[in-house]
């Protein structure tokens, strides 16, 4: 008999399609008759990867779900349920991109319009959520900050490629004493080892380029490989796919290529901070 602690770890089928997905996962297994090992060798990864997806803590892309559906004779339902989460609208998103990113050895990060939540000062992080439609304004501040602190623990911390737009660095928010030291914060972090700032610059040389569809993240790391993450207001997605992930991967690469070296980038950030004068 299950016990309450271990029935307390299985995903809500109730909240969403991936939830769903896995407790159905779950009840197919044992209905055929198949452990976690068994049902493994089926789809051709581990039995804790098997335990991993029935908690909800990853998801079936497209070629595990067709698996499962031909050892468990479920018939496309499986490939049907990936196809219809994946483009549907998953509140519990956020707090699993969140808790991959909390233990990610490699953050690749591209922002198109703001500075990136990881590296946004208080003053900075305030003025941008006090403009939006939010009202949980201070608790949503501190949750962002919390974020940050993995930055900065002494054991591995992770190593961040963080692109900016230039439109991220002068865009005005707040005012302009807040921009200066979120200029200068930008400056500081990119001074450490394991953080690398580049630029990718609001001119005719770079003209139109991969990133102007849209800010995206990708994360590097144990036990789920590489996954990515696009958000958009009110929504956002997690990919999760081998195939989509490739494509931001291929995504962010276009996007290196046009942007400026290192030491390029830290000048255009000095001068854009320095412009701001109250």
């Amino acid at each position: 008999m299950a016990t309450r602690e271990s029935l307390l770890q299985l995903p809500d089928p109730k909240s969403n399609l991936w939830n769903f997905s896995a407790h159905y996962l779950r009840q197919s297994r044992k209905r055929k008759g198949l452990s976690g090992e068994a049902l493994g060798r089926a789809l051709q990864i581990s039995k804790s990867k098997v335990s991993r997806i029935e908690r909800g803590e990853e998801r079936l892309d497209l070629a595990l779900a067709e698996k499962a559906d031909l050892a468990l004779g479920t018939v496309d339902l499986f490939a049907l349920l990936v196809w219809y989460a994946s483009f549907g609208h998953d509140p519990e998103w956020f707090p699993q991109y969140v808790k991959f990113e909390q233990q990610a050895t490699w953050l690749r990060l591209y922002e198109a319009q703001v500075i990136s939540g990881l590296f946004q000062t208080e003053d900075y992080a305030r003025a941008l959520v006090a403009s939006s439609i939010e009202t949980d304004v201070e608790g949503i501040v501190m949750r962002r900050l919390q974020r940050q602190e993995m930055l900065a623990r002494e054991q591995a911390p992770p190593n961040v490629s963080l692109l900016l737009s230039q439109n991220a660095l002068d865009w005005p928010v707040g005012s302009p004493r807040i921009m200066r030291e979120q200029l200068e914060y930008l400056l500081n972090a990119a001074e450490q080892a394991h953080i690398m700032i580049r630029v990718v610059p609001r001119s005719w040389e770079c003209g139109a380029h991969a990133g102007l569809a849209g800010s995206f993240q990708l994360l590097t790391g144990d036990p789920w490989g590489e996954a990515a993450y696009t958000d958009a207001p009110g929504t956002g997605r997690l990919v999760a796919s081998p195939a989509d992930v490739l494509k931001y991967a291929l995504r962010y690469e276009r996007i290196s290529g046009s942007a400026l070296s290192v030491e390029r980038s830290i000048e255009l950030i000095r001068r854009v901070m320095e412009a701001f004068r109250d």
